[in-house]
């Protein structure tokens, strides 16, 4: 008798897959402070033809590891020249790629998903420029929608932010400044334990107008104390249109060794 995986037999019985990241494109937004990501065909059909009639194309990619929607890996930010765990950054960085906390070392995820919507706790379909998502906001959220944060757990802070993405001077928010957990939001994930976080916004922080990435202090709480990866750029309109706040999360980031992130396409998984 064959004894088949619950697992296996769950998605066997049919689930459904909702997107949570943006698609990758030439010109999308991307942060002044990482180089933006291009696509070109390298080769097209046409170019070479077989013997046979047959042809092929293929693309060349060049893009930055935080461009897009992607996963901050434990070596992206220092704080006081430390890494995560207390290793040397410059230590680290030697010869061109991090011998610690590289990429490569992030996980594969297949855990629960919880969708936290700041937006809608606060009747509107995009928070305002500048604005700094609490603690009390979070909780907030959790009892909009019923769940709760427990250890483990990926949790996703959904703006509405990525409704502004087809604008890319509007989604940076260089002028208006751009919605963000503050301090006492990452610490609230941190005493839960969550196994990772992340935004439809540009740098998972709150952004005052005018003031750019000049500080990233929810960056060293949860890469730097907490070891917590950040996923950003997140599309979450989707997901929240479909009121779906639990969910299975999947993610792999890919292995770049030495990297300090990796492009990602996160997917959530529910019953049909």
């Amino acid at each position: 008798m064959i004894t088949r995986d619950p697992l296996v037999e769950s998605v066997r019985g049919g689930v459904r897959l909702i997107e949570l990241g943006q698609p990758f494109f030439t010109g999308m937004p991307c942060s002044p402070n990482h180089p933006g990501f291009r696509m070109t065909l390298a080769r097209r059909h046409g170019d070479q033809v077989r013997a046979d009639g047959g042809s092929a194309a293929a693309e060349i990619i060049v893009t930055g590891g935080h461009v897009g929607t992607h996963i901050d890996a434990l070596s992206h930010v220092s704080h006081d020249g430390l890494l995560h765990g207390g290793i040397d950054a410059a230590q680290a960085q030697r010869g061109g790629r991090f011998t610690s906390h590289g990429a490569e070392t992030l996980p594969g995820f297949l855990c629960r998903g919880v969708l936290l919507d700041i937006a809608t706790v606060h009747e509107t379909d995009i928070l305002p420029g500048g604005y700094e998502i609490t603690a009390d906001d979070l909780a907030a959220a959790e009892d909009s929608a019923g769940v709760t944060v427990e250890p483990g757990d990926v949790v996703l802070l959904r703006t509405g932010w990525s409704r502004r993405f087809d604008d890319a001077q509007a989604y940076l928010g260089g002028v208006s400044g751009v919605p963000g957990a503050g301090v006492a939001a990452a610490r609230w994930l941190v005493e839960r334990r969550v196994r990772a976080t992340g935004a439809d916004t540009t740098a998972y922080e709150c952004l005052a107008p005018g003031a750019g990435h000049s500080l990233l202090p929810v960056h060293r709480v949860l890469l730097v104390e907490a070891g917590i990866p950040i996923i950003e750029h997140l599309a979450l309109e989707e997901i929240a249109r479909q009121a779906v706040h639990e969910f299975a999360f999947l993610l792999a980031p890919l292995r770049i060794v030495g990297g300090t992130g990796s492009p990602v396409r996160p997917l959530a998984a529910v019953t049909r």
